[in-house]
């Protein structure tokens, strides 16, 4: 093996890995993940962003160098987010969020346009069994506590809704648009301001469905899938001050 050979083979992952970190950079930026909270484990990220685990443990101790994250062991361990906005987060949301909006602002359009397809087949087709999906998400999102278990809250409310339309297709493609419109990230972003703004919104959503109103759901849900626009949006314009 040459000597260039050698030297070369190093740079891969370690940039693999700084990719990894800052796109978990920008993801704590947006809201995905807050201050306190603790990150998925290290096989779950793996499989959410599409790398390997080894690459993922070098972007934690990257993060855990530049002091977004903190390593605690136990049980109840894991990696756990310091702080939402460091050195390194302006430049990291510029590059990933930033650069190609106007390709986001697309996305963002397509996922709106679907959302409210999919509010409106399930308005029209939803069984009472999806109704008592639909509504037990809604109380698990309203009783939620802190913002993983509301996150958590959020995603089923909206799969049961994508399920009450009866086209798994249709239920893949949203899952997709999420995670091009969110660094790859499964759940929508979430701060209390957010939730402020979802928490009626979702009311009124489940209203529509459950009552068999597919253009007040449509409207409502082209409504509602704005407000991860805002998030990134607000990040992007903190990233440019």
């Amino acid at each position: 093996m040459s000597e260039e050979r050698e030297l070369s083979m190093p740079v891969q992952p370690v940039s693999a890995a700084k990719a990894v970190a800052d796109r978990l950079i920008a993801a704590i930026a947006v809201g995905d993940y807050s201050a306190g909270e603790r990150l998925p484990a290290e096989r779950d990220l793996a499989d959410m962003l599409a790398v390997s685990r080894v690459t993922v443990r070098a972007a934690l101790a990257d993060l855990r160098e530049a002091g977004y994250v903190e390593i605690r062991r136990g049980r109840t361990g894991g990696s756990f987010v310091r702080q939402d906005w460091g050195e390194r987060t302006a430049g990291a949301v510029r590059d990933l969020l930033g650069k190609d909006w106007d390709q986001l602002e697309e996305l963002f359009d397509l996922r709106r346009l679907i959302e409210s397809l999919i509010a409106r087949t399930a308005a029209e087709r939803h069984t009472l069994e999806d109704d008592a999906a639909i509504l037990g998400a809604l109380r698990r999102y309203e009783e939620a506590t802190d913002g993983a278990s509301a996150r958590s809250a959020d995603v089923e409310l909206h799969r049961s809704i994508a399920a009450a339309a009866h086209n798994p297709s249709l239920a893949d493609l949203s899952r997709q648009l999420l995670a091009q419109v969110s660094l790859g990230i499964t759940h929508e972003p979430f701060t209390p301001a957010l939730r402020d703004m979802a928490l009626p919104q979702h009311r009124a959503l489940v209203e529509a469905i459950t009552k068999s109103d597919p253009d007040k759901a449509a409207a409502i849900a082209g409504e509602h899938f704005r407000i991860t626009e805002h998030a990134l949006r607000h990040a992007v314009d903190r990233a440019g001050e």
